[in-house]
Order: C-alpha cells, then structure tokens, then sequence
C-alpha cells in the first residue's frame, strides 16, 4: 500500500507499508543518497512481517522542499514513526544516507531506540566523507574533487535545474562508483534511473551535508540495541575503513564484509541482507 506522509514543515513523503499492521515487528528501510525506496524491492520481498518503505525529500516520488539535511531525515523518520508505527517494536535498517540519517535519530530522538529491536548500517559511514576522492589516486582524485564541487556551485546557481531524463549517459559512471565485480546492468541501469528522479538541488545540499557529517559520538545511541554493520570489500564511494569506525563505536556490533561487492549491497547481495535483518539477535 502506497499513502504519502506530509513531515511538519510540510513536505508530502512518499510512503509504501506492506505487510500485517498488527505485526509484532516492523522493518524500516531508509536508502541512500540521490536513490530511492525502490532500492529495497528485492530485500523488502523477502523480508517477513510489515515492512515500511519512502523517499527521502527531493528523492524518488517525495516532494521537494528544505531544508536537505540529514538532521532533517532523521527528524522526518521520527515524524514518520509517531503517525504510522506508533507502538510495537521496529528493526531499522539504513544505506549509505540512510545509515547516517538513523545515526542522527540516535542523537535527536534518543528515546525512540527504546522500542528498537535491531539496526543495520548497511554500507555507510559515521563521518570523514569530506572531498572524498573515491579511490582515485593522486591528480585524478584531486580533479574529481574540484569537479564535483564546481558542478555542486552550478546546481546551486540555478533556478530551476532540471532532473536529468537521459539516465543512460550515467550508466558507466554508476557502475564503475558504486558496484563491485560483475553486477547485472539491469540494477545499474535502475541505480541510474533513481539518480535520474533525484531533485539535482536536493543532490547538491544532501553532499554539504554527508561532508559535514561526524557522528562517532552518536553512535554510542546503540549501546543497548543489537547492530550489524554491513559492508562491500570493493566500495569506493564508503571505503571499508568506515566500517570498522562504526564497528569500533559500537563494540558489540557485528561486522559483515562482503568480498567483491560494492557500495549497492541492497541489490547485488539481497537475499544475504534480508537474512542478515532477520537473523536472530
């Protein structure tokens, strides 16, 4: 079932809750930056129980409106789950943005983690992103670094930047930043594709503010919740070291590392995510 979901300030959220209202447990799936809910299809199929799902604001089929911050998202999360899970016990699971947006509900609404049964922080980081080079070395992560900050200065001049419609002139660049070995051109022609519904403002203001994040001491919110932390031997876009930062700020955390894959673990290992959400704790 797809309603939308209007946020305080006023912005509509799209929203998808499957599953049994009445479901001892509900799962809440918050995905990355410039993606959208539709990241999740194939780990939220094979997930039991309810299962929530929605675009963050200027993503996917959410409205687009400031402030694109990630304190905002972890404030929209909190909003979300008062209105449309207002008791029982959630598992919350985050990507990337949306590892980082629980890491900032840890901080802003610490009295939520009380009815949490379990996190995972899937392929994500608790700071250090800053003029992150993505593994290119020397003059080349330098020139990717200034050119991205220069097309982040254009989006933002401009007053009505438009959504990029041909999605398939970001294909080699999508698989090349953010799979691992061998992935299926189908999920990057769909990665390309939910990139291509992301609100290019919202793209540039989200990027200031993953550079600003530094959550190290948040994450000391998940203390008394049982958390994995999931991660791709082949991200470029968040190295393995900010798994192990995260997995060293939560000592009892498990860590996962998948060999061979990249930043888009939700599709290129699925079936092993939606187990690892289950798993017993």
């Amino acid at each position: 079932m797809s309603a939308p979901f209007t946020t305080s300030d006023g912005v509509a959220l799209h929203v998808v809750d499957t599953g049994p209202r009445d479901a001892e447990v509900t799962t809440v799936l918050v995905h990355g930056w410039t993606l959208d809910h539709t990241s999740w299809d194939r780990v939220a199929s094979a997930l039991p129980g309810r299962v929530l799902r929605y675009d963050h604001r200027g993503h996917g089929r959410s409205a687009s409106r400031a402030a694109f911050t990630i304190e905002r998202c972890a404030d929209d999360l909190a909003e979300l789950l008062a209105a449309r899970v207002p008791t029982g016990r959630v598992v919350l699971v985050g990507h990337s943005m949306g590892g980082m947006a629980l890491m900032a509900l840890a901080e802003r609404h610490p009295a939520l983690l009380g009815r949490v049964a379990g996190v995972v922080l899937v392929a994500t980081s608790c700071g250090g992103l800053a003029g992150s080079a993505v593994g290119l070395p020397g003059v080349l992560g330098r020139a990717f670094v200034a050119g991205e900050r220069a097309a982040r200065r254009r989006i933002a001049g401009l007053r009505r930047p438009r959504l990029l419609t041909r999605t398939e002139v970001l294909r080699p660049g999508l698989r090349w930043l953010l799979f691992g070995k061998r992935p299926s051109w189908a999920d990057v022609a769909s990665t390309a594709a939910m990139v291509g519904r992301c609100d290019p403002v919202a793209l540039a203001a989200f990027r200031e503010s993953i550079d600003a994040h530094d959550r190290v001491k948040s994450l000391t919110g998940f203390a008394g919740v049982p958390t994995a932390v999931l991660a791709g031997g082949a991200d470029r876009l968040t190295p393995l070291d900010h798994a192990l930062a995260i997995a060293d700020g939560v000592p009892h955390a498990e860590l996962v590392i998948y060999p061979g894959s990249g930043h888009m673990i939700p599709l290129e290992r699925a079936a092993e995510v939606a187990a690892r959400i289950t798993a017993p704790r």
